[in-house]
């Protein structure tokens, strides 16, 4: 059996390296590093796949947040409302920017942000909502943006995690998630769904005139070089990772077909365990696992977590500490805040090795040593 990783980056680089490699040449002899032709293309290449009318690359997925909250005009003090169950950099940026994090409870099923939560926290200073689709499953975006709509607030998508999921609204119209928020942003770090050999994120919009000053935003806020109109950010996705990613991004629904197969193969293998709540898959979205997360319930997770490790097993807990408890934002009043639904998932969840080149040996093989600790503690 091949060593198991968390994510296997090196085994599907195998798989795509003549590709890649020729991609990589062709930005060198080229010598168009910055924002040359590999970035125009796959700029072009993610609208399409997308569906979206505007997509700007920038150096990663945090920069996509900051960017965009810039372009809305958000002034210090607005209050931007945000699950508290989520990687820091989701609500990092609100802090950076002097604008105050509201943190929300998230729903226990599928761990994104909870609608009925995220009314009771609108104020009349509440300017922006940052809904996150955690572990690749959307977060309820038709009640959201009803929500958003009915209070005129904007939405921004944390899509790091779910680029490539459909949301499926009840008229039965089909939209990709990042596309149906205000601003959508997302990451290519090495490990997401959709990962690049080193930092990218993007910014996709379907309105004209956010997508051109998000692009400013992003280039100094200049709109012909030397001139600048507002204040920006130097934020850009080089040309050798777009190269990378536009290998890629013909194959992540293909890539997606093989976590939700491993996926199915986990599923099947703790049916009816009563100390394990396989993923929750909503009937109106796909999930696309960007990881692959257990919650459970009677169980030493963290010992759990050290007998996997001891056997060679990777295995993660995203995330030990939610940001409302997090040291960095004690002066915006974290810890008075009463999440009961995040507290109990960040003592229950852990998550598995989840990635396209697990095969049924590793996957047999790591269910079986998760089923051998709980069936004997």
């Amino acid at each position: 059996m091949r060593p198991i990783q968390m994510v296997d980056l090196k085994q599907q680089y195998q798989q795509i390296k003549a590709e890649v490699d020729a991609a990589i040449h062709e930005v060198i002899d080229s010598a168009a590093f910055i924002n040359g032709k590999a970035v125009q293309d796959f700029s072009a290449s993610l609208a399409g796949y997308l569906g979206a009318k505007h997509v700007i690359p920038c150096a990663n997925g945090t920069d996509a947040l900051q960017i965009a909250m810039m372009a809305l005009d958000l002034q210090p003090g607005d209050e931007v409302i945000t699950p508290s169950f989520t990687y820091i950099a989701t609500t990092e940026v609100v802090a950076l920017l002097r604008l105050k994090p509201v943190f929300v409870d998230v729903d226990p099923k599928t761990f994104c942000i909870d609608p009925v939560a995220l009314e009771k926290a609108i104020t009349p200073n509440t300017r922006a909502i940052v809904p996150v689709h955690l572990y690749g499953q959307s977060a309820d975006m038709e009640a959201i943006m009803e929500i958003a709509n009915r209070h005129n607030i904007a939405v921004i998508e944390d899509n790091a995690q779910a680029i490539g999921s459909d949301f499926v609204f009840s008229d039965g119209r089909k939209q990709k998630t990042g596309t149906i928020g205000t601003i959508g942003c997302t990451s290519f770090f090495p490990s997401k769904n959709l990962g690049c050999y080193g930092d990218g994120g993007a910014i996709c919009t379907n309105d004209d005139a956010l997508a051109a000053k998000i692009t400013k935003i992003a280039n100094h806020g200049q709109s012909k070089r030397y001139y600048h109109d507002i204040v920006g950010c130097n934020s850009r996705l080089d040309s050798i990772q777009a190269a990378v990613l536009n290998v890629k991004l013909p194959r992540l629904d293909a890539y997606i077909d093989a976590r939700r197969k491993a996926a199915d193969f986990y599923d099947k293998a703790f049916a009816g365990n009563p100390k394990i709540t396989v993923p929750y898959r909503a009937d109106n979205n796909k999930h696309v696992f960007h990881q692959y997360t257990l919650l459970l319930e009677g169980v030493d997770r963290d010992s759990l977590n050290k007998f996997l490790a001891d056997n060679q097993v990777p295995s993660m807990i995203y995330y030990p500490v939610p940001a409302h408890r997090q040291q960095m934002f004690a002066d915006f009043g974290g810890a008075s805040y009463n999440l009961p639904v995040t507290d109990w998932l960040t003592e229950r969840v852990i998550s598995l090795p989840m990635h396209t080149e697990l095969d049924s040996e590793q996957l047999e093989y790591i269910s079986t040593k998760v089923l051998e600790f709980i069936n004997n503690h």
